[in-house]
């Protein structure tokens, strides 16, 4: 199982015989603490430190499982590019209303008789949004736990790095009783048996499905995506400040330095990661804000074409992009920018 989990791209690591944690640090590494990443142990093939050990290579896999058929398979679910919704039936008392479904409202007059654990209130959030419940997900691997729980993995498109969280937690939750493993956080891969009882994938399908937008747009607005990390300002370019001061920072100048900063938008659509996009949208909402301030631009357009511009280079990141375009507006509208240049 390690061996087809790591084929399909998937880092994995043991798990301790017969349970759900990685196996113990070797003595050198109980008995002195010290930063995962200075740890010699990884880098030598120990598999000390659980899923920081986790990897592709087939040879460490032998190293790993050879001499220890029994241990388990764990998989370290961010580098593996896997989101894993992991649906809870434990018996427990009811949370407060606000608990089940984090974010949305649920009156006094609803009757929550019979509302006992995970799969009820995922089905409940999925009707909600008029879809179906991703326990019944056919399309993608679903493995039952001993417990009587399941696992729905879905796989991640693009560089987005969800953050993992507990059902029960008062700070980031999709709903009562139900997890969600990514990014930081592993999975026990199906095949591995603890002693509660063995994983056991759901129907034929034994691959991931990608992530369902309705599914992520829930964990975006529940918290899970990492707060966007907004650059501070900078410098108008050259380019931008000479188009829109030439003939005098008329309308047409206008127009062609829009047509400009937004083709440099447009440009990091092109490219997963690595074209520097937060910067590049800060920068223009930046330079728009001040072209707002002074009066050559309204401030309906200027979000209305860097919001458009912005959700096709980077679809599903609507929330991520609205802090960008608020920040760099509210920066640029304290500096109008008029045809003689930015004033204080």
């Amino acid at each position: 199982m390690a061996q087809w989990c790591a084929r399909r791209g998937w880092p994995v690591f043991p798990l301790a015989a017969g349970a759900k944690t990685p196996v113990a640090n070797c003595q050198a590494c109980r008995e002195n603490a010290h930063l995962v990443t200075d740890c010699p142990c990884l880098r030598t093939g120990r598999g000390c430190h659980g899923f920081h050990a986790a990897t592709l290579s087939q040879e460490r896999i032998q190293q790993w499982w050879g001499p220890h058929p029994e241990y388990g398979v764990g998989v370290s679910c961010g580098p593996a590019g896997l989101l894993v919704v992991d649906i809870d039936a434990h018996t427990a008392e009811q949370p407060a209303r606000d608990r089940l479904l984090p974010g949305i409202p649920i009156g006094d007059q609803v009757d929550l008789t019979g509302l006992a654990n995970g799969f009820h209130t995922l089905a409940v959030l999925a009707a909600l949004r008029g879809q179906a419940s991703p326990a019944d997900d056919a399309t993608t691997l679903r493995v039952r736990t001993p417990s009587g729980g399941m696992h729905v993995w879905y796989r991640v498109t693009g560089p987005r790095h969800w953050l993992s969280s507990a059902g029960s937690s008062p700070r980031r939750a999709l709903s009562w009783q139900v997890d969600i493993r990514a990014q930081g956080s592993y999975i026990i891969a199906p095949g591995t048996t603890t002693k509660r009882g063995p994983y056991v994938p759901v129907g034929v399908v034994r691959e991931p499905a990608p992530l369902p937008v309705w599914l992520a747009q829930e964990l975006q607005r529940t918290g899970h995506l990492p707060t966007a990390s907004i650059p501070a300002p900078r410098p108008v370019p050259p380019r931008a400040q000479q188009a829109v001061l030439a003939a005098g920072g008329g309308r047409s100048a206008v127009q062609s330095f829009l047509a400009s900063v937004l083709a440099d938008i447009k440009a990091c659509g092109q490219v997963e990661e690595g074209a520097g996009f937060s910067e590049v949208l800060n920068r223009a909402a930046y330079t728009l804000g001040g072209l707002v301030a002074a009066g050559r631009l309204s401030q309906e357009e200027a979000e209305r074409t860097l919001t458009e511009t912005a959700c096709v280079a980077r679809p599903g990141q609507e929330r991520r992009i609205d802090q960008i375009i608020r920040s760099g507006l509210s920066a640029g509208l304290k500096r109008p920018l008029y045809a003689t240049g930015r004033h204080p």
